[in-house]
């Protein structure tokens, strides 16, 4: 039959040997990745925690903000409402608590400190706003003895930063009436005359600080010892709300008022997944990035926090913007390229050579099928010299005949088929000698 190499059966026996040499080195490769892949950098969860605040309107609507945001990258943001401040920081903590992220006023953690909780940044200003049913304005916070006094809810940060201010300018409760409520309870307390004093911690838009700032019977106290406050504590900012600020039409307010502000700050726990911190700076960025009457455009996200180390993550954002792929590529797509940089990168050192090592030991493994029947052959041709007699002439050849026959059905790659012709070669060279040998001895 004439041989065709094209036909069928020749390329199932290559493709088949082909697949023999390459497929161990593949195999090895994707393993080692997968394991990597899958235990070295786990995927990030799909689902965040924030704690918000019950009675903390600003933190509720950015936090719902933030989960439109994150729903387009298929992260599920879960609202946890607390008493405030103080319990967001002690969930923030608890390793046995949900909670992944939390809106915490710059200066609440001061007391306990910050623990293993890492910073995103300062989201934006929140400013102080003290309102008196004062009949003459009212710069400095001593004069306010023997007033009563609504200085936010307990565990709140509107009465953390409440109690210090007052503390700091020699208010408390032996001299004045402290009382522990806040917002929009507070507000109405003042305007019925139940309360002469609040303090709000709020945004310059909120409604409570433009209805008020509104209401003539309240004057919105000016600080002039805001400077001196932004001196000694390094989370509070000194800033100048501008006359008309509020209103212009009605001149609202009708002075340049000086107030103190921390800032509101999105804090993290230490092990969250990098890549939905860089997600979030990512989101806060795109919320909060904009101008409003106390900042200006780009001014927050920022580094102003004071309590909490920033996270590294957030830390490269600062100083380079997001990593390239993360601004290029929807999230899922980007952490996979990050996750598998990450991988790949580390095993190329141990897969390369690895790959040069495995068809090294390849080759060996084929060529060793036939090393044994060279040993026997080197073996037969040294006992040539030992040949006296017919019927010894007559085992070698037997011997030989069994090598040659074990050789040809020995099943080698192609590529390897050479040595087994080489090898059949040698046995013909040994076998004239053995008839030269024959002849020899028949002619004697």
């Amino acid at each position: 039959m004439k041989f065709d190499p094209r036909n069928n059966k020749f390329t199932a026996i290559f493709t088949r040997e082909l697949l023999e040499a390459t497929l161990p080195s593949v195999l090895l490769i994707c393993l080692a990745l997968f394991f990597a892949y899958k235990f070295i950098d786990p995927a990030p969860p799909r689902k965040i925690v924030i704690a918000t605040g019950e009675a903390d309107l600003n933190y509720n609507a950015f936090a719902a903000i933030y989960g439109v945001y994150l729903q387009k990258e298929g992260i599920t943001l879960t609202l946890r409402k607390t008493t405030g401040d103080n319990e967001n920081l002690r969930l923030l903590k608890d390793p046995d608590s949900n909670v992944d992220i939390a809106f915490i006023q710059d200066g609440v953690a001061q007391r306990e400190g910050a623990g293993s909780l890492l910073s995103l940044g300062s989201l934006y200003y929140q400013p102080v706003w003290i309102f008196c049913r004062c009949k003459t304005d009212t710069t400095h916070l001593s004069a306010l003895k023997g007033k009563r006094i609504g200085i936010g809810y307990l565990d709140n940060g509107t009465h953390t930063l409440a109690s210090m201010l007052l503390a700091e300018s020699g208010i408390h409760a032996s001299n004045a009436k402290l009382v522990a409520i806040g917002g929009e309870e507070a507000a109405a307390a003042l305007k019925a005359g139940k309360l002469d004093v609040a303090l709000f911690v709020d945004v310059a838009n909120s409604s409570i600080i433009r209805e008020m700032a509104s209401d003539k019977r309240l004057r919105l106290l000016s600080m002039d010892t805001a400077e001196a406050f932004s001196r000694k504590f390094a989370f509070m900012h000194h800033l100048v709300l501008p006359e008309g600020a509020i209103d212009l039409a009605r001149n609202i307010p009708n002075h340049d008022v000086h107030l103190v502000a921390p800032t509101a700050t999105l804090v993290v726990k230490e092990n969250m997944h990098p890549a939905l911190v860089y997600l979030m700076m990512k989101v806060i960025a795109e919320v909060h990035g904009g101008p409003s009457l106390l900042n200006s455009k780009g001014e927050f996200p920022s580094a102003k926090d004071t309590d909490f180390p920033l996270s590294t993550q957030a830390l490269n954002f600062y100083k380079s913007g997001l990593p390239i792929i993360d601004k290029y590529l929807p999230f899922w797509a980007a952490t996979f390229v990050n996750r598998t940089l990450i991988v790949i990168l580390p095993l190329l050192a141990l897969l390369i050579p690895l790959t040069k090592i495995i068809p090294m030991v390849y080759v060996w493994l084929v060529k060793r099928k036939l090393f044994r029947y060279y040993g026997e052959l080197r073996f037969l041709d040294t006992q040539l010299q030992e040949i006296k007699t017919a019927e010894d002439l007559q085992d070698c050849l037997e011997k030989l005949n069994e090598i040659e026959v074990k050789v040809v059905n020995v099943k080698l790659p192609v590529p390897f088929s050479q040595y087994a012709y080489e090898l059949r070669a040698h046995i013909e060279l040994v076998r004239s000698k053995l008839h030269h040998h024959k002849l020899q001895t028949a002619a004697s």
